[in-house]
C-alpha cells in the first residue's frame, strides 16, 4: 500500500498524477513514482521521499514537452511492506520487455514461488518487492490482450490488491481490478481517473464508481467496462460523492490535527444530530437494520476493530453492558477470524473502522456474516467496502478525517456508540426517565468537547513540561481506562515519546518497577464511579517519585490535590465524559508534538487506512 492515482483524458497527465498524489499524502508513504506512455515507450520517476521530491525530479530530468502533455499515466505512494524505501523498491514497476507497468496496493503472498517461477523463465528482477514480480507475472502471461493478461496473472495469485495497468503497445487504456484493496473509478468530462481514495480526484469529478472484490476494469477517456475475473461483465452504478476538495485543506491551521481537533464539536453534532428521541428518551438509528424485536432478542454485542477504533470499541463495551443489560465483548479485528469465534443468530456484530476499507476488520465482518449474525458498521466514509459489505450501519458524519492520527472520527465513533446503547437499551430494561437524562445528557457532547479545545492554549503550556520526557504512562478506571489507552497511543503516534496506557490497578503488578524519579504519569480521574481507587494509584506512583498530571472534572478540588498539575473537564455523565477527556489528551499530545518539531499529520511509518493484514 498506500496510494494509487490513474489518468486517462485530455489534461497534462504527469501534472495531474502529481497532484493527485499531493491529495494522497495524509495516507503515510516512504516514496513515490509515475509512469507515463511517451509515444512507443513507458516513461518512469521515481524517488524514495516526498511526493516533492518526485515533482522535482521529474521537473529535471523530463522535457517540457512530456510534463505538458495530455495522454496517461499511473502513479503510487508506497509504503514499505516488501523491501526498504528505495529507488528500486518504489513503484510504478515494470515488466521483463519494459512495455507494461504497474502500481499496486495489497500484498502477493505467493510472490516467492511466483518469483521463482519467471526467474527459471529468465526473468530478471530489480527490487525485493511482491510488486514487481505480479508485473513480470502479467507481461509474461501478455499473448497481445493486455486484459487477458491481467485476468490470466491474478488467477495465479494469492493475497489482495488494488492495481492500475498500463501497456505502451495498448496506449488508450488503464487496466484497474481489486480485491480486498479498495479502487475507485472517477467519470469525467472526457477524462476517467483511477484511485485508491476520493481526496485523489476530487478536483476532476465527484462522480465515482467503486469496484467491489474480484472486479476488473478497462478505462479509457470516454469509458469504463467493469467486469469479474472471468470476463463476464457486471453492473457497478455510478456514486456522487458527499464532498468536495476544500474539506481537504488546512483552513489556516497549522496541522490538520489541529484543524480537525477543533472541528470536533460541528462533527459531533453532525453525528447527533437527528439521531435523538427525547421524548422517547431513545435514539433514532434506523441505518441499524433492525426491528425493535430484533434487538429486543439479542443476547450479544461483539466489537471488533483496530487502533483507535478498538478504544472506541472498549468504550462502547461499558456503554451496552450498563445501560443496554446486554453481554458485549471487544476483539482486536486482527485475531478475530484466526481464533474461530463463537458466533450465531443472536449476536450483533459492530465493526468499527474510520476508513471502512482497514483489511483485519473486512476479515471480521466477513467472517461474521458467513457465522449468521446480524453484522453492522460503524464507518466515516460513505461508500467504503466494509458498508457496502456489511449492507447495514451508521454513518459518522465526522466529514474528512487527512491528518493520519484519528481525533475526531474516534469521538465520533464514540457518541455514535453511546446512541446504539441507548437504543438497545430501551428496547430492553432502560427506563424513559433515565433514557431522557443520558439523551440530554449526550446532546450535551458538542459543547462538551468546545469547552475542552477552549482550553487550547492552556494545554500548550502544559506540554511545555514534557518535551524532553521519552517514555510516559497513562492510567484510569471504567471508562476511562480506554480513554488512558487512547491517550498514550496519540502520544506515541505523533511525538515519538514512548507512552503505554494501563488500568490503573495493573500498574502496580509490573510496569510501577519502571518508574523513577520525573517519570511522567498522566492520570485520567474524572469524577466517575473508582475516581477514588484511581487516586490511590497516584498516590502509589507519586511515592516513587513520578510527576503527575491530572485530567479531572472541573470543580473537583479533592482530585487536584494529588496532581503536580491539572487539565479540567466539564462534569458529564461517566460514559460522556470520556469524550472531553480524550480531546484535551488530543491536544496535550499534539501540542508535545509540535514542540517537539515532530512531524504531525504524516508520523514516520504509519498510513492513514491500513489495507493490508
Amino acid at each position: 500500500m498506500c496510494g494509487i492515482v490513474g489518468y486517462i483524458g485530455k489534461a497534462d497527465a504527469a501534472s495531474v498524477l502529481i497532484s493527485g498524489l499531493k491529495r494522497l499524502e495524509y495516507r503515510g508513504y516512504d516514496s513515490a513514482g509515475l509512469a507515463v506512455i511517451d509515444g512507443d515507450d513507458i516513461v518512469v520517476s521515481k524517488t524514495p521521499g516526498k511526493v516533492a521530491a518526485l515533482r522535482d525530479r521529474t521537473r529535471a530530468e523530463w522535457s517540457a514537452d512530456r510534463l505538458s502533455r495530455p495522454g496517461i499515466g499511473i502513479a503510487h505512494t508506497r509504503w514499505a511492506t516488501h523491501g526498504p524505501p528505495t529507488e528500486a523498491n518504489a513503484h510504478p514497476h515494470l515488466d521483463q520487455s519494459g512495455d507494461i507497468a504497474l502500481v499496486h496496493n495489497g500484498i502477493i503472498e505467493n510472490y516467492r514461488p511466483l518469483r521463482a517461477r519467471l526467474e527459471a523463465k529468465g526473468h530478471v528482477f530489480r527490487s525485493d518487492t511482491d510488486t514487481e514480480v505480479l508485473a513480470h507475472l502479467i507481461g509474461d502471461c501478455c499473448k497481445g490482450d493486455l486484459f487477458q493478461a491481467v485476468c490470466d496473472a491474478l488467477h495465479q495469485v494469492e493475497g489482495t490488491f488494488g492495481i492500475a495497468v498500463m501497456s505502451a503497445r495498448e496506449p488508450g487504456k488503464v487496466i484497474t481490478a481489486r480485491r480486498g484493496s479498495p479502487i475507485l473509478i472517477g467519470v469525467g468530462d472526457g477524462e476517467t481517473l483511477i484511485a485508491s481514495d476520493a481526496s485523489a480526484i476530487l478536483s476532476h469529478t465527484q462522480r465515482v464508481i467503486y469496484l467491489d472484490d474480484n472486479d476488473i476494469a478497462v478505462v479509457t477517456a470516454d469509458s469504463v467496462d467493469v467486469r469479474d475475473l472471468h470476463n463476464v461483465p457486471v453492473t457497478r452504478e455510478i456514486a456522487e460523492l458527499e464532498f468536495d476538495g476544500s474539506a481537504a485543506e488546512k483552513g489556516g491551521f497549522e496541522h490538520f490535527m489541529l484543524k480537525e481537533i477543533h472541528e470536533q464539536p460541528e462533527c459531533l453534532a453532525n453525528a447527533t444530530r437527528g439521531r435523538l428521541d427525547h421524548d422517547l428518551g431513545s435514539s433514532v438509528l434506523a441505518g441499524m437494520g433492525t426491528s425493535p424485536r430484533e434487538l429486543a432478542e439479542l443476547e450479544r454485542v461483539v466489537m471488533v476493530g483496530c487502533g483507535t477504533s478498538l478504544h472506541a470499541a472498549l468504550v462502547g463495551e461499558y456503554a451496552f453492558e450498563d445501560i443496554a443489560d446486554i453481554h458485549a465483548e471487544v476483539h482486536q479485528a486482527a485475531e478475530f477470524r484466526y481464533r474461530n469465534p463463537i458466533l450465531g443468530s443472536r449476536d450483533f456484530v459492530v465493526a468499527i473502522s474510520q476508513s471502512g476499507e482497514t483489511a483485519d476488520t473486512l476479515a471480521a465482518v466477513r467472517e461474521a456474516r458467513q457465522k449468521g449474525a446480524f453484522v453492522m458498521s460503524l464507518c466515516n466514509v460513505v461508500g467504503s467496502t466494509i458498508a457496502r459489505e456489511t449492507g447495514r450501519g451508521v454513518y459518522l458524519h465526522a466529514g474528512p478525517e487527512i491528518s493520519v492520527a484519528s481525533t475526531k472520527a474516534f469521538t465520533c465513533q464514540v457518541a455514535v456508540l453511546l446512541m446504539m446503547a441507548l437504543k438497545l437499551g430501551r428496547g430492553r430494561r432502560y427506563s424513559r426517565e433515565d433514557g431522557g437524562r443520558l439523551a440530554r445528557e449526550i446532546a450535551r457532547i458538542p459543547e462538551l468537547a468546545a469547552e475542552v479545545v477552549r482550553q487550547s492554549e492552556h494545554i500548550a503550556a502544559i506540554a511545555a513540561g514534557y518535551l524532553k520526557d521519552e517514555h510516559a504512562f497513562f492510567i484510569g478506571r471504567g471508562p476511562m481506562y480506554p480513554v488512558a489507552l487512547e491517550g498514550a497511543l496519540k502520544l506515541k503516534e505523533i511525538s515519538y515519546i514512548h507512552a503505554e496506557g494501563y488500568h490503573a490497578a495493573e500498574l502496580k503488578h509490573g510496569p510501577i518497577a519502571l518508574l523513577t524519579q520525573g517519570t511522567p504519569v498522566i492520570a485520567v480521574a474524572c469524577d466517575i464511579p473508582g475516581k477514588d481507587k484511581t487516586l490511590g494509584n497516584v498516590e502509589e506512583c507519586r511515592a516513587r517519585g513520578a510527576r503527575i498530571l491530572g485530567i479531572i472534572t472541573e470543580g473537583d478540588d479533592e482530585a487536584a490535590e494529588y496532581m503536580d498539575e491539572s487539565i479540567t473537564v466539564p462534569r458529564a455523565h461517566p460514559l460522556v465524559a470520556t469524550i472531553p477527556a480524550v480531546v484535551a489528551l488530543q491536544l496535550f499530545a499534539y501540542h508535545v508534538a509540535r514542540l517537539r518539531g515532530c512531524e504531525i499529520d504524516q508520523p514516520r511509518n504509519l498510513a492513514k487506512s491500513v489495507t493490508v493484514e
